[in-house]
This record gives structure tokens, sequence and C-alpha cells, in this order.
């Protein structure tokens, strides 16, 4: 698990914590051996724009971007080569799924604009593991969503910078960035390389 310095409630897990999504134990043992509260509020994620406000566990519908002001509440979301990021206030914590469909969709911009819009103004913010440019071979159709953002992957085809598409979108907040490539990378899931079901998760909360 990554736990990004200097931020307070914000995790990243990895492979070797089990399938975050699916897998009901591997939750439980994750709770169990780090400061993460029990109780979680997910969605099911439809790789949008949606922004959902949520004050008690459980699937709290479409959306791909949550946030919470309730203590011990923990809002997650999954994935496996997608980008995951924990946005923070004073007294609000919100995670977004940013794939390129909702980093095109502007998910992030959304979850920030939304939390600060409610009076929680958003002061950092953290972005987990993801596809990198190395290995995020897309058709001219996607780059062309991504002006500017176009590079080349390592067998030399056409691809995009999902990681600063994403991270452009927080605005200037002082940004803690993952560099991990969940495709080629040994220990993440990355539904890319071979199609797993598996998902790591995006955790936020605040005591």
């Amino acid at each position: 698990m990554i736990e990004p310095p200097g931020q307070f409630g914000a995790a990243f897990t990895d492979g070797s914590d089990g399938d975050l999504r699916n897998d009901e134990a591997a939750r439980r043992r994750l709770i169990s051996s780090h400061d993460i509260p029990q109780r979680w509020a997910t969605a099911l994620q439809v790789h949008g724009d949606g922004v959902v406000r949520v004050s008690e566990p459980g699937v709290a519908g479409s959306a791909d971007a949550l946030w919470t002001t309730e203590p011990d509440l923990a809002v997650a979301i999954f994935t496996a080569d997608c980008f995951g990021v924990v946005i923070r206030a004073d007294d609000a914590v919100g995670v977004a799924h940013a794939g390129w469909r909702g980093a095109h969709a502007g998910v992030v911009a959304r979850l920030r604009s939304t939390m600060d819009r409610e009076g929680y103004v958003p002061l950092a913010a953290a972005v987990g593991p993801g596809i990198g440019p190395c290995c995020f071979e897309v058709g001219q159709d996607v780059a062309d969503y991504f002006p500017g953002l176009e590079s080349t992957t390592t067998w030399d085809t056409l691809s995009i910078d999902l990681r600063a598409a994403v991270t452009a979108q927080l605005g200037g907040l002082e940004t803690w960035v993952s560099e991990i490539c969940t495709r080629h990378e040994d220990g993440y899931f990355s539904h890319r390389q071979n199609g797993t079901p598996k998902r790591m998760a995006t955790l936020g909360w605040f005591p």
C-alpha cells in the first residue's frame, strides 16, 4: 500500500493487498493492518463525471467521484490502469476514478469544484499509480481529446500522458503524484496487460 508523504487519510493499494473491489476478506485484512476506517462508501463506476456526496457506507449508485464530510467513513474507488485521485479539505475528502473517458469528461475538476462550491476548499491532492504514456496505446480518435499530451509507447505507437491530463485538472493544488505505471511495473493489477477483473483501491478519509 502506498501512503503519500505529508498527506492524511489517503492511500493507494497494490496487488499484494488483494482484490479490494470484490474480496471482502482482502478488505478486512487491509483494515486490520492499517489505520483505515471499517466503513467504506463506493460507487458503480461508469467512466463518467458523476460526483456524489456520501454520508454512509455502501454503494452510492452510478458515479466516478465520491466525497464526504463524515468522520471515519472512507470513500473508495477501484482501478486497474485508470488513475485514482484523492482531494482533501480541512473537513472533507473526495476520491475520483479517471480513465481517459473520465479525464475527458473532467471528473477530477468537477470533484474539486463541487467540494469548493459546497464550502470545503480543497487544500491538497494525491494521484495514485496508473498506466503511463510508455504503455497507454491509443488511436488518433482518443489522442484528439488530449491535444498537447500525445506521446509514444515503448513499442513506438501513439499514446497519451493520461497522468498529466488528470493532474492538470487539479488546478495547481499542492499534489503528490505517483510515477508508477501499472501496466509494465510488477505488483499492480492491469486490465490492459492481461484483462484482469481484480482491482486496487484508492481510499480517502479523515479522523
